[in-house]
């Protein structure tokens, strides 16, 4: 019973074999990796280098980073009452919409011009040119109200301390910045200068561009370069480049962050950022006591008018009519007209304030209103609609920097804006006309008290008159200058309610590269890249090279390997009988007795599916090691079409097989001698015209019938099963056969041309052979070839001639 018959109890499924097998699995793999460790080994050196000098001339980029608090607002009591009118005002500042102006344009635009970042300068480096920030060597100045070419690289070589040559460095990178237009940049086809030597201090100018190279200390001999770039690129770059987001989700604290080669720059912007916020804030903060001041300059400038020709009118009549004061029935009655006229000139005040608030919401001039309580209205309603709507006008501002008109939230606060307006516009209608309504009550009254200043003299009369009309305009001028004097106060004390909690500082080490995690990238695709390139080699192959996944290929048992031969000899069984493949023919002829047991005599049949896969080589070193053997041993070459026996035996192909089968000749007379003790040889002989047909006749049977009663083993060359069809004939005279495949020759598949020999050509008892296994492929590991012999001087004696690699040696070893 052979040990892998299905009837052989051992190959019963056992997890422990089943456990053995995998890891057999992992060290075949292992192995066919190991054999290209040189190429690995370099390509992971390959990729630590260029991990280690990317690292070294990769520009560093550090983190900047400051936090700014975001304080709310706490509801007023006016955004109680507007809320309990049911118009839904939420007073409290959202965090999302600070970030958003943060992150802004706009700012980013007003921050920019602050700075003076339109011109970025660069130092000659090895690789490229290095950024330079702050103390630069040169000073270029440029005329951006005209036309001016950015995005380009100028190239600047001092050549002593009053000129330079300048130069453009690539001509199609060049676009026009219109400041006319600035959101549109035209790009040049190509750019280039009509002269190359300036002085510093010269203009240099031309179509599209403007500026001045200054000297401040660039030495002769040094190259710098520098690159135009306009504001709104610059802006939108900078935008993108910084970072906002909250501390944590329950602090309003706002950390600003900025990754940049630059960290002195990245400060600088940052922290000129954080100014022009608070800046922004203030100014919002200040609006109304801007616009109360310049509403009390406008009634001021008509009252100092009239003050001054009222005052020039009461001293001319007191000087002509030499009259002073007033007698004590005309002081009784200037002291109630006084305090009339004082509260008429309150109302009309209060009156043009509440039409001058009335033509500002028709017109939409909400930007423009005015406090109620800085000019004397007391209304609570009215004033708290008034702050409301500044307060969301100021809201819509601060959130059209992030937002378009489409967005939900300009959606919203433009309908709270016109929710409130209409409210205010009823309010302020209804204070008018009840403005009026007083007003026209204290003219009534006025106007009895009138009658009594008839009844004093003309002179007390006129001098009533003058002195009326001067007190009325002083008081008002005297208020007026009080309010003003208030808004001023109030928008002198203004602080923004956000605050700088830290100001920008950047870390000490640089966030990239990352030097130890860019070393183990290297490291990995050094590693990696080798082994997939031999991963997708092997799944590509279309060769026989793993034993194992012949062996599950294949229907029958793969009963042997036969290593590759050393030497240049096709009979190492004879010319080498110390060899390992010498021992692999042995290891075969053991098996053959468990195969074919309880036979004196033995017919063996050796084939294979195509020309090249060492059929022949086989034959012929069966056949010698059945004769050293001492059994008298006949080999036949059957390949009547491409004969080799003859060239390996040093025979001449004059008379074979083809010659018996064709002619009278006996099987008897084309037998030749070997030149070894038991080993006879039939050749093929002359090439027939149909060797098909003779191999099919009975004589042919009957010729192998003779052959095997005079000889104990008889061995067959036959020709490749997949090429002729003779061979399949050829099985029934044979008692056991064999199919023999090529590592790294043989196809995959040719593994079902044997198949179908088995299930369909009704073949029994064939087997296969792997021929040529390669010690340097690793995959011989465990079958019997290879290890399983021993190298150097093993326990049999047999030596090898080539030394195993190291690692081999030492994997043996464990």
């Amino acid at each position: 019973m052979y040990p892998n018959s299905p009837s052989n109890p051992q190959t019963q499924p056992n997890p422990f074999l089943a456990q053995q097998e995998d890891e057999i699995d992992l060290k075949v793999l292992l192995f066919n990796y190991l054999q290209y460790w040189p190429l690995i080994a370099v390509f992971m050196f390959l990729g630590v280098l260029s991990a280690f000098l990317f690292n070294k001339f990769t520009t560093p980029i550090y983190k900047v980073e400051s936090t700014v608090l975001v304080v709310d607002d706490k509801p007023t009591l006016g955004a109680d009452l507007f809320e309990s009118a049911g118009l839904g005002l939420q007073n409290k500042s959202n965090i999302d919409n600070e970030i958003g102006i943060l992150k802004s344009y706009s700012l980013a635009q007003s921050t920019i011009s602050e700075m003076d970042l339109n011109v970025a300068y660069f130092q000659d480096e090895i690789f490229k040119p290095r950024q330079i920030y702050g103390n630069t060597p040169i000073y270029v100045a440029v005329d951006w109200d005209r036309e001016q070419v950015v995005g380009g690289l100028f190239r600047l070589e001092v050549i002593n301390e009053q000129s330079f040559e300048l130069s453009v460095e690539d001509e199609e990178a060049f676009a026009v910045f219109n400041p006319k237009d600035p959101f549109y940049k035209s790009k040049l086809e190509s750019f280039s200068l009509s002269k190359s030597i300036f002085e510093f201090g010269q203009e240099i100018s031309g179509e599209f561009f403007s500026f001045t190279v200054n000297q401040i200390s660039a030495l002769p001999g040094e190259v710098f370069f520098f690159r135009l770039i306009d504001t709104p690129s610059l802006a939108l770059k900078m935008k993108e480049d910084l970072q906002a987001n909250p501390l944590n989700k329950q602090a309003s604290i706002l950390t600003l962050s900025m990754e940049t080669p630059l960290r002195r720059l990245g400060e600088n912007y940052i922290n000129k950022l954080m100014e022009e916020y608070l800046k922004r804030e203030l100014y919002e903060k200040n609006q109304a006591s801007e616009n109360t001041i310049r509403f009390i300059e406008q009634q001021l400038s008509g009252i100092s008018d009239s003050l001054e020709y009222s005052e020039s009118q009461l001293q001319e009549f007191r000087s002509k009519n030499r009259i002073f004061n007033l007698s004590q029935e005309g002081s009784m009655i200037f002291e109630r007209l006084t305090d009339l006229e004082q509260e008429r000139s309150q109302i009309e005040l209060n009156l043009k304030y509440l039409q001058t608030l009335q033509s500002y919401l028709d017109n939409n001039q909400l930007g423009d209103l005015v406090a109620p309580a800085i000019v004397g209205v007391t209304d609570p309603l009215l004033t708290s609609l008034v702050e409301s709507l500044s307060e969301l006008q100021a809201e819509r501002v601060r959130i059209s920097a992030t937002f378009n008109d489409q967005t939900p939230q300009m959606r919203d606060i433009n309908s709270r804006i016109q929710s409130t307006s209409n409210a205010l516009k009823e309010n302020v209608r209804s204070a008018i006309e009840n403005s009026r309504n007083t007003l026209s009550d204290i003219n009534s009254r006025i106007r009895l008290i009138e009658q009594d200043i008839n009844s004093l003299p003309a002179t007390e009369r006129s001098l009533l008159n003058y002195t009326r009309q001067f007190t009325i305009n002083e008081n008002i001028y005297i208020y007026l200058l009080q309010k003003k004097a208030e808004a001023e106060i109030t928008m002198a004390s203004n602080m923004p309610k956000n605050k700088i909690l830290d100001y920008a500082k950047a870390g000490q080490l640089p966030i990239a590269p990352k030097t130890s995690l860019n070393l183990l990238i290297g490291l990995i695709l050094g590693l990696i890249l080798p082994i997939g390139f031999i991963t997708v080699k092997d799944f590509l192959n279309t060769k026989i090279e793993d034993p194992k996944e012949l062996e599950k290929a294949i229907k029958v048992p793969l009963i042997s390997m036969i290593g590759r031969s050393n030497t240049s000899d096709s009979l190492p069984v004879l010319l080498n009988p110390r060899s390992t493949v010498t021992e692999s023919f042995r290891s075969l002829r053991a098996d053959m007795s468990y195969l074919s047991p309880n036979r004196d005599k033995l017919t063996v049949l050796f084939t294979s599916s195509i020309s090249g896969e060492g059929k022949t080589f086989v034959s012929m070193n069966m056949a010698s090691v059945f004769s050293l053997m001492g059994k008298k041993t006949i080999l036949i070459g059957l390949d009547l079409r491409k004969p080799k026996i003859a060239e390996e035996f040093g025979l001449i192909n004059d008379k074979g097989m083809s010659t018996a089968l064709s002619s009278d000749t006996s099987w008897k007379e084309v037998v030749k001698p070997s030149s070894h003790e038991n080993l006879d040889i039939i050749l093929s002989g002359p090439i027939p015209p149909n060797p098909a047909e003779l191999l099919l006749q009975e004589k042919f049977g009957q010729i192998i019938e003779e052959i095997r009663g005079e000889y104990d083993v008889v061995v067959f060359d036959c020709p490749p099963v997949g090429l002729v069809s003779e061979t399949k004939e050829l099985f029934k005279h044979a008692d056991i056969s064999f199919f023999v495949f090529r590592q790294g020759y043989s196809m995959k598949g040719n593994a079902e041309v044997l198949n179908n020999l088995v299930e369909k050509g009704g073949v029994k008892k064939i087997y296969g052979i792997l021929n040529d296994v390669h010690i340097d492929k690793g995959y011989g590991y465990g079958y019997g070839y290879g290890y399983g012999y021993g190298y150097g001087n093993n326990s049999y004696g047999y030596h090898e001639e080539v030394q195993l690699p190291w690692w081999k040696r030492a994997l043996r070893r464990k």
